[in-house]
Parts: structure tokens; C-alpha cells; sequence
């Protein structure tokens, strides 16, 4: 289907020129107004998510591209409302936190098993009729309609350079910190050309790609994916609330994860560690910038944890953010390298952002079987259900359900029976914090300020009416007591005044 293909290719194109607006937008708004060192972006777990969940590769998933782009509209500005009213705070607060380290290794994951396919990965694995996954390795040629490999298991020679390029040689490049050592492994592996394992065969299409990557600088302007949202739901309304809750709820999780430990890192966090300066500023120019980006066809916007990198090199300021903004409105104008790069190169990369994200699953509560099931649930339905939502489903219905039936049997039982390790449980509490964002401060503020006009206002009114009754000295008021001439002393001073002048005399 060459015109399908060249129809995606710009599609591509698009979205490629939409991250990079998009990303060096949003940077660059994020360091001014939050004066922090993070960088913001299209986040890996949502992309994931929305690509292969909510719309499907080749768009056979449970919602069309332009209703999944409303959702993530509206889950902007829903995200503005609970960052402002303070609700986002005490979503996050009353989430177990077992279950968000278990999100965050589910997603990792995810992402692992997305590397190793052959859609977006390096083809390592695929699925069978006999078993739920299999080896597979074969070139794309071999595999038959089932997707299964007829012949040639671990041959493909795309997979293989994938693997010692883009993930072996990579690995060893990061293991001695050498900067941009992802870079390197996906550049090396993208400009392979007249090779088996080529992004650039003798093709039509090869070559139309080839074409485009060798202008090198060029600016492709967005013409498929701009302004695409739907607001007809029809028949799909469940689903869409489906996407527009797991889109906010990893959202909410992702993004203030993200931004508790950059400010830790960097040492901007207030000595508690529970919050950090101006995070109501930096939660409003996130949501803001998550409904930018649907206006161009994007996946939510969210902090990205590589910001870490450039507080490492001693970013402390939002200057740091701004910069790294500026780098990506630069790269506007290099999307034919952009966008030539292969899913055997970036497949590894995915794999080895999920080994960074499964490192937390050491952080979650094993002692205690109330803490430990429902994570364990979480983590493992996320990838295995191929679905964010349902595992972060799955692990919150467990948690409900375990813990309501442990502390009522303990509670029946006055605490004689109890699970074992129970004094390990995480604690857990639906208090929001203590600390109210501004807008509430200035709602209670200016609700005190109109009771005391109207205090204010009803004295006056008192007063006046005292006037109006021929009573204008206010004789009969206890705070309207004659006081005597206006030259005579401080009631208190009189009587040893009068006392004195009486023995004088």
C-alpha cells in the first residue's frame, strides 16, 4: 500500500515537528515561571499508553486518534482545576504508595515488552497460537499471517545489530557515563546504509527516505495532526472516560513523581521533603502545556526524569530548563535526521528506560501481604493486560478489597487477630495535606474580608438607626457613656486627682 505508506511517513513528519515545538514550548515556560531545572516533554509511559492501548497501531485500538486527542485536552484543564483547588495534592496524597512505585515498574515493563516486538522494537519476541509469547527473530519476510516465524528464528540480522549496537555497545557506554551514550547507540545503528540491516533499502520507499534524510536541514510544517479533536463521543463514551481517567490518574502519579525527586535532587525541596517553592506555578504550566500539545496532536506533556542529567552537571535554576527548550526549537529544523531513524534502533533504548524504571520495585513494601499483593498485581497486569488502565484497575480494586476485609476482621476481633508483619503496613490516611495551593489562600482571605465589611456594615447600620430615634449621644449604649468635659482626664487618673486636691485645700 504505497500510498498508506507515504501517508504515514508524513504523518510521522508531523509528529515529529510537534514534539520538538512542543517539548522546547513547554521547557521554556516551565523554567520561567518555576525557575527549576526540568525539562518538559511527551512522557515515554503515556506515548506508550496512547500509541498501543487507547488508539492501536494503525489506529485499531478502543478510540480513534481524534477522540483520544480530547481526552487529553480535557484532562489538561482538569489537571489546571485540581493543581488550583488543591485536589491534586490529596488525590496524590490518598493513593497508597506502594501502588505508585508499582505504576512506575508496571510501565517499565511496558515498555520492555514494546521493545522486544516488531512494531516499534527490535523483533525479538512475538505472539503464538500455541503460547502467549514466543521467540521469534526471524525477518519480517518469514512470519506467516498469525505473526508467527515459519523460519530463521533469531537470524534477522536487523535484530542483531540492534542488540550489540543499540543495546550491548550502549550499555557500555553508559556504565562509564559517557554523555549521550543513547544517542551514540541509536545513531550508529540509524546510519547503516547498503546493508541488510539498512533503514534505506533499494526500494521506493527506501529511497524516498534516504531522499528526505539527506537534506539534513529542512522544516516540515504540521499538516495532518493539528486542531484534530473530536467532541462527538457517539458510541464510544465509556471508552473515552476510560482514557480520560488513566490518562489523569498516570498523569498525576508520573508528573508529581517526577517533580518531588527533581527538586529533591537538586536540593529545592523544603526541608519536610513533602513539597518544594512554587509546585501549584509548575503543576498549572504542565496542564497548560498538556492541552497545547493535543492542539498539535501529541501525547500528554509531563517532566521528564533525563532531567536529571542536567541537574547532575549542576543545573539549579529554571535557566537550565530554558536552554534545553532552545535546544529543542532548534531541532524544528533537523527532523529529516528525525525522522530516519529505525524501530530496531530505538527498540533497546526502550528496554533499557524500563531497567531504569523497574529499579524502584526494591522500594515497595514486601513485608507486609496488604501492601505486597496489590503491588504485585499492579506491576504484572500492566504489562501482561498490554494496558496501563487495567493494571492500575486491577491493583487499586486488590488493595480496596484486601485491606477492607484484613482491618475489618481485625476491628471484629479487637485487634486479638491479626495478619502477619501488620505493624509493617505502609501507613496510609484520605487527610488532604496541610498546606492549601493560592487560589484557595485567597478565597478563605477574601471571604474574611467580606464578613468583616459586613460586621462592619451592621455596626454603621446600628449607629444610624440610634440617630434616627433622637438618640444621637447614644445615652442609653453602654459603649456611648457620657466621659465628662473634653479637657477632664483618663477615668482612671480622676478620683487621685479629686483626692489630692481636696487634701490641698
Amino acid at each position: 500500500m504505497p500510498e498508506w505508506t507515504r501517508c504515514y511517513d508524513e504523518l510521522k513528519l508531523d509528529l515529529i515537528t510537534a514534539t520538538s515545538a512542543i517539548a522546547g514550548l513547554s521547557s521554556i515556560l516551565f523554567g520561567l515561571f518555576t525557575n527549576l531545572p526540568v525539562a518538559l516533554g511527551p512522557g515515554m509511559g503515556l506515548n506508550a499508553y496512547f500509541t498501543y492501548q487507547v488508539v492501536g497501531i494503525k489506529g485499531q485500538g478502543h478510540v480513534n486518534y481524534r477522540l483520544a486527542l480530547t481526552a487529553v485536552f480535557l484532562e489538561g484543564w482538569i489537571f489546571m482545576f485540581l493543581a488550583l483547588t488543591g485536589m491534586r495534592h490529596w488525590l496524590v496524597k490518598i493513593i497508597p504508595r506502594t501502588i505508585k512505585i508499582a505504576s512506575g515498574v508496571g510501565i517499565g515493563m511496558f515498555l520492555t515488552l514494546i521493545g522486544v516486538t516488531y512494531a516499534s522494537g527490535i523483533g525479538i519476541v512475538t505472539g503464538s497460537m500455541a503460547t502467549p509469547l514466543t521467540l521469534a527473530g526471524c525477518p519480517a519476510e518469514d512470519l506467516n499471517e498469525l505473526g508467527e516465524c515459519t523460519s530463521g528464528i533469531m537470524s534477522n540480522p536487523k535484530m542483531w545489530v540492534g542488540i550489540v549496537l543499540g543495546g550491548l555497545f550502549t550499555t557500555v557506554l553508559m556504565s562509564f557515563r559517557v554523555k549521550g551514550a543513547i544517542i551514540i547507540g541509536i545513531g550508529l545503528v540509524s546510519i547503516l546504509r547498503n546493508t541488510p540491516f539498512t533503514f534505506f533499502p533499494n526500494t521506493p520507499d527506501g529511497n524516498w527516505r534516504f531522499n528526505y534524510f539527506s537534506k539534513v536541514v529542512n522544516f516540515h510544517p504540521i499538516q495532518r495532526t493539528l486542531m484534530q479533536q473530536q467532541w462527538n463521543l457517539g458510541d464510544d463514551g465509556g471508552k473515552f472516560a476510560l482514557a480520560l481517567f488513566t490518562f489523569l490518574y498516570v498523569d498525576i502519579i508520573d508528573c508529581t513523581a517526577t517533580l518531588y525527586s527533581m527538586a529533591r535532587f537538586c536540593s529545592r525541596a523544603r526541608r519536610d521533603e513533602t513539597e518544594f517553592p512554587r509546585s501549584t506555578v509548575a503543576f498549572c504550566v504542565d496542564s497548560l502545556c498538556i492541552s497545547i500539545g493535543s492542539l498539535v496532536g501529541l501525547s500528554p506533556v509531563t517532566p521528564f526524569i533525563e532531567s536529571s542529567a542536567g541537574i547532575a552537571e549542576g543545573g539549579r535554576t529554571g535557566l537550565t530548563a530554558v536552554v534545553t527548550g532552545s535546544c529543542f526549537l532548534v531541532t524544528l529544523f533537523f527532523a529529516p535526521i528525525l525522522a530516519s531513524v529505525p524501530p530496531w534502533a530505538t527498540g533497546c533504548t526502550l528496554i533499557l528506560v524500563g531497567c531504569m524504571m523497574i529499579r524502584q520495585v526494591t522500594k515497595i513494601n514486601w513485608s507486609y501481604i496488604g501492601d505486597a499483593i496489590p503491588s504485585f498485581v499492579t506491576l504484572a497486569f500492566i504489562p501482561f493486560s498490554y494496558s496501563v488502565a487495567y493494571g492500575l484497575l486491577a491493583g487499586l480494586f486488590t488493595y480496596a478489597v484486601l485491606n477492607i476485609a484484613i482491618w475489618a476482621i481485625v476491628k471484629l476481633s479487637r485487634e486479638s487477630v491479626t495478619p502477619q508483619n501488620y505493624h509493617l503496613k505502609e501507613c496510609w490516611t484520605w487527610r488532604p495535606p496541610r498546606e492549601r495551593p493560592w487560589l484557595m489562600q485567597a478565597a478563605v482571605g477574601i471571604w474574611g474580608w467580606m464578613t468583616r465589611r459586613k460586621n462592619q456594615s451592621t455596626a454603621f447600620s446600628l449607629d444610624s438607626a440610634d440617630e434616627v430615634n433622637g438618640n444621637p449621644s447614644g445615652q442609653n449604649r453602654a459603649d456611648t457613656a457620657y466621659k465628662g468635659p473634653a479637657d477632664a482626664p483618663p477615668e482612671p487618673l480622676r478620683q487621685p486627682f479629686e483626692d489630692s486636691a481636696a487634701a490641698a485645700k
